[in-house]
């Protein structure tokens, strides 16, 4: 097996304007006619796959498996994996979002694990590594799906909880009896909330012990509006944020037709690039470049933009977790709308949910990510082992 697979997933020409990904030869990926007939969850195919670099004593395996987009629709998703040589049955299971922002499926971590070039791998590989030395098995689900819809949450966190419930029923793992916990940082951070929110609902049999995310977009309308109405370093991501959501909800989210010249050329250069290419095509650019302000701002106050935005951003989403929560994140951080999260967080202490947030010593949204992570380890850790879940609640 080749150590960097190639993607079949979405279609490589262009629809009614829209841009999808541009679509490599493996037939690991495609979808099966059937697909319809078979369960949220079940497994599709699987292949051993060898550990990624960096990761010694591991075994890997990649799942292809039914899932359900966001028009509630049958499509096929991938997860990787990865477990301790010699793991014992019914050790932990972490389903883990790694930070995918992007459009293009070679980004995707069922690619970029084994990526050559270490600026589309995996940035949170370290932690991961971690993890497994604790004896859990890590899934990693493609989690922007086969459009790779950056923006998506709905879909994503769908997807999450589908790679859950295969990495359970595929027998080799021995997983059946696991326990689940479930995180992620930014971009994976919102599908881990989204996730953690749908699960009662959308997948309730699945014993998650809780959640740990960080730095999440809770409210990706108000992102947009921060992002784009003034010239800003990270324009790119609104920019990519708005054509992933309308290769989600073609019908929906009419971004292409808006756009000028100029925002066709930065659609064209960004539809297959992963985090750092679309930071560096997007930087110091606004709303007012790409399309005619005002238009851009009256579409995002449409109605049926409206419901897109609040389907896929957690602070919208009535439900609450099952399980506790912890969350971390920069007080200074000036990417993501700091509001949203403090109003998420307060609806589910006032709902019951034990919830825990951290404000961790960074100035930025990227360190925030590093310094965090061993805190959201050892809460996962205390709730595999049983031990009652601290709270911030009356604090917050």
């Amino acid at each position: 097996l080749a150590a960097t697979p190639s993607l079949v997933a979405a279609p490589s020409a262009q629809a009614e304007g829209i841009v999808y990904p541009a679509s490599v030869n493996d037939s690991f990926y495609s979808t099966p006619d059937d697909i319809a007939d078979r369960q949220p969850g079940d497994v599709l195919a699987a292949r051993v796959v060898p550990p990624p670099l960096g990761f010694p004593g591991t075994d890997a395996v990649q799942l292809k498996f039914r899932s359900t987009n966001s028009a509630g629709e049958p499509i096929s998703a991938v997860t990787t994996v990865l477990s301790p040589q010699g793991g014992a049955p019914g050790r932990p299971l972490v389903s883990y979002q790694a930070i995918i922002n992007a459009l293009g499926l070679e980004c995707a971590p069922s690619t970029a694990l084994y990526a050559p070039n270490p600026l589309r791998g995996i940035r949170e590989s370290p932690g991961l590594l971690i993890a497994i030395q604790r004896g859990w098995s890590l899934a990693v689900p493609d989690h922007l799906g086969p459009n790779s819809a950056y923006g998506a949450a709905k879909v994503g966190g769908q997807i999450t909880l589908d790679g859950i419930r295969a990495a359970q029923r595929y027998a080799p793992l021995e997983l059946a009896d696991s326990p689940v916990g479930i995180a992620g940082y930014s971009g994976g951070g919102m599908a881990t909330a989204m996730a953690a929110a749908l699960a009662p609902t959308y997948a309730p049999e699945i014993p998650i012990v809780g959640s740990a995310y960080g730095g999440v977009p809770m409210d990706i309308g108000e992102m947009a509006r921060e992002l784009g109405q003034s010239a800003h370093p990270a324009f790119g991501l609104a920019m990519a944020a708005a054509l992933g959501l309308e290769r989600e909800y073609p019908d929906r989210m009419p971004i292409t037709e808006q756009l000028n010249g100029v925002g066709q050329e930065l659609r064209d250069r960004i539809a297959n690039a992963c985090t750092n290419e679309i930071l560096l095509a997007g930087a110091g650019r606004s709303m007012a470049d790409v399309a005619d302000a005002a238009v851009g701002l009256a579409l995002l106050d449409s109605p049926t933009v409206q419901e897109v935005l609040m389907e896929n951003s957690v602070e919208k989403v009535p439900t609450v977790p099952n399980a506790p929560v912890y969350e971390w994140h920069s007080p200074t951080d000036v990417l993501i709308p700091l509001d949203a999260i403090s109003t998420t967080l307060r609806r589910y202490c006032d709902a019951g949910v034990p919830v825990r947030t951290e404000l961790v010593p960074s100035p930025d949204h990227i360190t925030a990510a590093v310094i965090g992570l061993p805190g959201a380890l050892d809460f996962l850790d205390g709730r595999f082992a049983g031990a009652a879940p601290s709270s911030d609640c009356g604090a917050l």
